[in-house]
């Protein structure tokens, strides 16, 4: 059988068992398994564990439960309550402010877990009843909720970054600083269309919302000041090189657990193992994934789809720009079956020689991939924030959530061909703290 024949025997194997309903990880373990014994017959068992542990055996990657669980911690805390309140007393005054104040939050609270579910569940549990107690129509409310939450994995710390940087043996700190200003790009390009579509369906709330003195608008600060600290004190040790990731990971996690339980009077056995078992179960899932991807990959090499469709990408004789608008439709797709782990698990280590050799820089490109990523979570059939807002808002019918989410699509395509123009926004912050890249 061909290379060909065999990628596309596995891959629609992977899309069957997906379409089961069965679980990511286990789908693609299950696919890569199967691919191999009707390669090499059963004997191939003898090496299945030892390539998934590792996919995951990285001293690095110990950074991931952490930063998982300096998410849960905030995530399972009133801590997004309060960030939602003090956004809303500051922007209720301006049209469409409850949106920005969502999208705000979204943005923030991205930068204290990392995590995209985690966001979108914990500003979405208030901010969408809240908007359509409002009159927001019910695609307005949850379609800003699904997108904001796509930033967790864009804005630094992200999972997503760290795991792109192991795979691509490329700089964690450097990743994070280039995600910076896209992060805030992204975030501010989500406000403006929310302003404008607002204006243009006539909620013009701020001209009789509610009055906020100043004292009343930062009074939920103190409470919010220690964990924007963390953070930022989490990333300087990085950008600077004081802490490896990992162990700015641990002490971030660490500072941010008692920050929590402090300041929330969290001194009960419950909420603490409640915490701790969310982080666990996330963690683990992304674990899985991880080592059932390294597995999938590992099918693929086996079987050279791996090296045919490398040498076919880089035989191309096109424009660089031709070759890079091909990577990311391919990416696209991806995302839209795959979760980002997966997806950059599997792609990165054959995208990064193609892309570099193609002169393109590896931290801009990385940036390009993560938003390809973020399209993928409110995109079906497997847009993992559109699951998320349909749990927590089950009233709202799910193709409200993607009309809502579908203008935030456009506008991550309008970013990605910003950066295409203008890659100095991905590159320059990095460059001006680290140096040019070598």
């Amino acid at each position: 059988m061909s290379p060909v024949s065999s990628g596309l025997l596995l891959v629609g194997g992977l899309f069957a068992l997906l379409a089961t309903g069965m679980p990511i990880a286990f789908a693609l373990g299950l696919a890569a398994v199967g691919a191999l014994v009707l390669q090499g017959g059963f004997p191939i068992f003898y090496v299945l564990s030892e390539t998934m542990f590792a996919g995951i055996a990285n001293l690095a990657y110990v950074s991931i439960p952490m930063f998982v669980l300096m998410g849960a911690a905030v995530a399972s805390s009133p801590a997004g309550g309060d960030l939602y309140a003090s956004l809303d007393r500051w922007l209720n005054r301006v049209p469409g402010g409850l949106v920005l104040s969502n999208i705000g939050a979204c943005a923030i609270f991205s930068g204290m877990t990392g995590s995209s579910p985690a966001t979108c569940a914990a500003i979405g549990k208030m901010g969408i009843p809240e908007m359509m107690n409002r009159g927001y129509p019910a695609s307005v409310a949850t379609g800003s909720i699904a997108a904001g939450g796509t930033l967790g994995i864009l804005i630094p710390p992200s999972v997503t970054l760290i795991v792109y940087g192991i795979s691509t043996e490329t700089s964690i700190g450097r990743l994070f600083m280039a995600g910076v200003l896209p992060g805030i790009m992204l975030t501010a390009m989500f406000m403006v269309w929310a302003v404008f579509d607002a204006k243009r369906k006539g909620f013009e709330f701020g001209a009789r919302a509610m009055r906020y003195t100043l004292a009343q608008k930062l009074e939920t600060l103190p409470r919010i000041g220690p964990f924007l600290l963390i953070i930022a004190g989490t990333l300087y040790v990085l950008y600077g090189g004081i802490a490896t990731p990992s162990e700015a990971a641990g002490a971030g996690a660490l500072l941010t657990l008692l920050v929590v339980v402090i300041a929330y009077r969290l001194f009960r056995f419950r909420p603490i193992a409640g915490i701790f078992g969310s982080a666990m179960r996330e963690s683990v899932m992304i674990m899985m994934i991880m080592a059932a991807a390294e597995l999938f990959s590992f099918a693929l090499s086996s079987l050279f789809v791996t090296q045919t469709v490398a040498s076919a990408i880089a035989s191309l004789e096109v424009n660089r720009w031709v070759l890079m608008a091909v990577i990311n439709l391919f990416l696209l797709v991806a995302g839209m079956f795959l979760p980002p782990v997966a997806v950059i698990v599997m792609s990165a280590p054959l995208l990064f020689p193609i892309v570099t050799q193609a002169g393109f820089d590896p931290y801009w490109f990385a940036i390009v991939l993560t938003i390809n990523m973020e399209v993928g979570l409110i995109t079906p059939p497997v847009g993992l924030n559109l699951f998320v807002i349909n749990a927590i808002a089950p009233q709202v019918p799910t193709r409200d959530i993607l009309w809502g989410s579908l203008p935030y699509v456009l506008v991550m395509f309008l970013a990605i061909l910003i950066l295409c123009i203008f890659p100095e926004i991905a590159t320059w912050l990095p460059n001006q703290m680290m140096g040019a890249a070598t």
